[in-house]
């Protein structure tokens, strides 16, 4: 038989996979968007560079759907009127979406960064929990490389028996007695080789359902990230408010505990009239004050999101479980229906061979 001739629509390999060039017609951030459509690492078949392209928008619109259905199961997110409107509206939702700027990053990433650096008491369950969402994506990544390679391979192999259905079918010609049994062996080859296509279009579906995790690992971290930023900024204002109440005992006391330049310009210059230190001490007491309902307020906001921030995230891990065992159970059964299957085609072949 030989070495098997290269097939035209063999596996072209590119790198990793990516988000289309489609933009997303929800106009939703990309750290926040569904997976709407994304190419696994190896192409069985050649994509169409087209948009409009049947298959590409099927699976837009079957990313789409449920991603609209995970939005409409959230008790939170199902009454949100933006989410109403593009469910009734065809048009006027994307305006109301513009004008309530959920698409306007107030933390960049750079304060994000430094902010997770210079934070002095972070809270440890979202450091845990980041460096789980890390692991987590990690181990997905991994996984899916190694189905799409597993894929490829398997792709050839199924492939490489069309091989057996023209061998067999030129056999058969030569061949009075053997010829039928040869013919109809050759048939179920070939039957056998077709069918990979199908299988491996199934397999994306159970691939799509994990990439779906990659999104929601980042959509952890962004909590994560959300916490430093509000724990940063919360340790920022107790040290003002700190800093303030020192400068106004200072003032009312009349001594400097720490080296500064207030010291050395009163050093220099002489004191300042009792005039100016009450004024300076008004003004103070008036900042404290604010200081003093801003942590109030920064303490409550803070209490808040981790209350509702871990509600969400208990969410997150029954959701998790679920979707999970049920893409992986459906994958294992897939490979053993696959495996009957290539029983069943070689049980066939067999018994064309005892007709002979």
């Amino acid at each position: 038989m030989g070495k098997a001739p290269t097939h035209p629509s063999r596996p072209q390999k590119i790198s990793g996979w990516g988000p289309p060039s489609r933009p997303k017609p929800s106009g939703i951030p990309s750290h926040a968007s569904p997976i709407f459509y994304f190419q696994a690492e190896f192409v069985w078949h050649k994509l169409s560079a087209d948009n409009m392209d049947p298959d590409f928008v099927e699976r837009r619109r079957i990313g789409l759907e449920n991603f609209l259905l995970r939005v409409a199961s959230h008790p939170v997110l199902c009454h949100d009127k933006i989410f109403a409107s593009f469910l009734n509206q065809e048009n006027g939702w994307k305006d109301a979406l513009n004008e309530a700027g959920l698409q306007v990053k107030t933390d960049s990433r750079l304060k994000s960064l430094s902010a997770t650096f210079r934070v002095k008491n972070p809270d440890k369950r979202f450091t845990e929990l980041k460096h789980y969402s890390d692991e987590l994506q990690s181990v997905i990544s991994h996984l899916l490389r190694v189905r799409a390679r597993v894929a490829d391979r398997l792709y050839g192999v199924y492939k490489v028996h069309g091989n057996y259905g023209r061998v067999f079918s030129e056999w058969s010609a030569i061949e009075k007695e053997m010829g039928d049994g040869l013919q109809s062996a050759g048939h179920h080859m070939d039957v056998y080789a077709a069918s990979i296509d199908d299988i491996l279009e199934e397999e994306e579906h159970y691939a799509d359902q994990l990439k779906e995790y990659l999104f929601y690992a980042e959509a952890l971290r962004a909590v994560c990230r959300k916490h430093e930023l509000m724990q940063y900024d919360l340790e920022m204002s107790a040290l003002d408010l700190a800093s303030k109440k020192q400068q106004c005992e200072e003032l009312a006391t009349g001594t400097v505990r720490t080296f500064s330049l207030k010291g050395m310009t009163s050093k220099l210059f002489g004191q300042e009239t009792p005039e100016q230190r009450e004024a300076k001490m008004k003004l103070l007491e008036e900042q404290i004050e604010e200081g003093q309902e801003q942590v109030k307020v920064q303490n409550e906001e803070s209490r808040d999101f981790v209350q509702n921030a871990w509600l969400e995230i208990e969410r997150f891990k029954d959701q998790k479980n679920r979707d999970l065992k049920e893409a992986l159970i459906n994958y294992a059964v897939m490979q053993i229906s696959m495996c009957k299957k290539g029983i069943q085609v070689w049980t066939n072949a067999k018994e064309c061979f005892s007709k002979m």
